[in-house]
């Protein structure tokens, strides 16, 4: 699915740099020291871009150590602690492999930590703070600054809180019992959001002024949490970029079965979830590590993204708190969603990451077209139904010919599609008239697009998913491309400004500055094309969206009606 190549002396990944952000540490001033609710922590002064000074918190244990008896399970509020916690360095994260090559990258089980970047220690001082949710197909990733680095939003005077959670079969793992419900990595991020709403205030946030933004599976994250009755309460505004939680990968299919899967790969073959519980708490906590793949039907290894181990809709059980006990169409239908202001969009050339996969499973997907079809639309039709409509889809994006590796444009528009604009801009049309909502495209290409130049496409018109985080988060590479060219930074300054502006006022142009950023309305859907020279416009790929909206409707599924198109 990824590729990893190098790139001068640098290794990319699409959700990792491994790379060292540029933030100098002046020993010449003490470590700053915060009390929060459960202790003492002591910090780090960096340097800004401009070379003023900002306070760094690492590592900030919002949880108690998930491993043991409580691997699986909901995670349990940090306990207090004695003394001054050294908050200098990132905590563990959480056990991984690179999605690539398979082999272990790190992780360590006791993985629930945030980081905290601050440039004011006064409680009183109110400062917007913007929670981060990372991405990674929900089996990778982590909230460290080696990728995510505040210096680039730091320009507009935000607080940046970036935290791990639990990954894979440690983090979504479902049996339907009350100690193995489900979700439990999304409510490590429930506990965290808790947690910063708690304490925000002693670095000089403002608890009742919090946005949550992610990018792909943490996007999905953030489109989840508007659902769950969890989160309620805990942000005010919600950045969705490149994922929502009505797309396929991102709600679990079958996930009890899928555990049990699990299970007879290790050789535990019994139909006991509480005895399967225990067995997998038995095992060294790396073998969980890497178990999507092994577990997927013989179907998804040609149907869709391999992502598996996903959030779920759980079973309810008294005394459980659950994150999410109904269908995300059928709760955003309903009305049942926190409305708060939401800034939502994708990138122009998203499925850029995904064609090596479509190309490896190309000659049985132009035999077996069906096969093109998402999951969610695959389940809900007859044999005779599905091959109707993948010949469908392959006629729309190629015509009376095959997929070809020669001509990646089509494979590009049909996973982009499927993967995100179509179901991005369903959740919008549910979503608009509950509360302000702004949509975007990003399509910008600068040195900063590194993904294009590793995976070979940088001649091809679009930005890859995931190159939007180069021009937000600053890490080494990001850092000299800001500093050396003036084009970059020009689009990575409009960038910040326009996500910080809605994190302090759930409007991303309020001044009215430039090109004034006008809301999404079902009626004309208008959003933003950030590029070189940002502009308005309307019905973002209409004919494509025009066509899945058909593709789904004759599915019996919800769609957006055509009044509006």
């Amino acid at each position: 699915m990824f590729i990893v190549r190098t790139v001068g002396k640098y290794a990319i990944h699409p959700k990792r740099i491994n790379v060292r952000c540029l933030s100098v540490v002046n020993k010449t001033i003490e470590n700053p020291v915060v009390a929060v609710k459960q202790g003492k922590l002591k910090g780090s002064l960096k340097k800004c871009l401009d070379g003023s000074s900002y306070y760094s918190f690492k590592g900030i244990p919002y949880a108690q150590p998930p491993v043991g008896k409580l691997r699986f399970k909901d995670p349990l509020p940090v306990q207090p602690w004695e003394g001054v916690r050294d908050a200098s360095e990132h905590g563990p994260v959480c056990p991984q492999y690179d999605m690539v090559t398979a082999d272990f990258v790190e992780g360590d089980e006791d993985c629930l930590y945030l980081n905290v970047y601050t440039k004011n220690l006064q409680p009183g001082s109110k400062i917007p703070t913007m929670v981060y949710v990372h991405g990674g197909a929900f089996l990778s990733g982590s909230g460290n600054s080696e990728t995510y680095g505040p210096e680039f939003l730091f320009k507009n005077d935000v607080i940046i809180v970036t935290l791990n959670y639990r990954l894979e079969a440690l983090g979504f793992l479902c049996l339907n019992t009350p100690d193995v419900p489900g979700n439990a990595g999304m409510k490590d991020q429930v506990l965290a959001l808790r947690w910063i709403k708690e304490n925000i205030s002693k670095f000089g946030g403002d608890p009742d002024n919090i946005t949550l933004f992610g990018e792909s599976a943490g996007s999905a994250a953030v489109t989840a949490h508007m659902l769950s009755p969890m989160s309620q309460g805990l942000f005010h505004r919600a950045i969705a970029q490149s994922g929502v939680c009505l797309s396929y990968w991102s709600i679990a299919h079958n996930p009890v079965e899928r555990a049990f899967r699990v299970g007879k790969v290790f050789g535990f073959d019994t139909d006991n979830p509480y005895k399967l519980a225990d067995s997998l708490r038995s095992l060294p906590v790396m073998e969980l590590a890497k178990i999507s793949m092994k577990v997927r039907t013989e179907d998804e290894k040609y149907r869709g993204l391999p992502i598996y181990l996903t959030p779920t809709i759980e079973k309810k059980f008294d005394g459980v708190e659950s994150f999410l006990t109904e269908d995300p169409m059928d709760l955003l239908l309903a009305g049942k969603v926190q409305k708060v202001p939401l800034l939502l969009g994708y990138n122009s050339g998203e499925a850029m990451l995904m064609v090596n996969d479509h190309v490896r499973k190309i000659d049985i997907l132009n035999k077996e077209p069906s096969y093109l079809l998402p999951r969610d639309v695959a389940t809900k039709v007859s044999r005779e139904k599905m091959i109707e409509l993948g010949a469908r889809v392959k006629e729309y994006y190629v015509g009376n010919k095959d997929f070809s590796k020669d001509n990646v444009r089509p494979i590009i528009d049909l996973h982009t599609d499927i993967n995100f604009t179509y179901q991005m801009q369903r959740f919008l049309h549910f979503y608009n008239s509950l509360a302000p909502t702004y949509m975007y495209v990003f399509n910008c290409t600068t040195e900063l697009n590194m993904l294009k130049q590793v995976l070979g496409m940088s001649k091809l018109e679009g930005a890859c998913h995931a190159e939007d985080l180069f021009y937000l988060f600053c890490s080494e590479m990001s850092r000299q491309h800001y500093e050396s060219h003036e084009h970059v930074r020009a689009v990575v300054d409009r960038l910040t400004k326009y996500w910080t502006d809605f994190a302090k006022t759930g409007n991303p142009t309020p001044t009215k500055e430039g090109v004034e950023w006008l809301p999404y309305t079902s009626s004309n859907r208008e959003y933003m094309i950030l590029d070189h020279q940002d502009k308005m416009a309307n019905y973002a790929a209409k004919e494509r969206v025009e066509f899945w909206n058909k593709i789904y409707s004759d599915a019996g599924l919800p769609t957006i009606t055509k009044s509006t198109l």
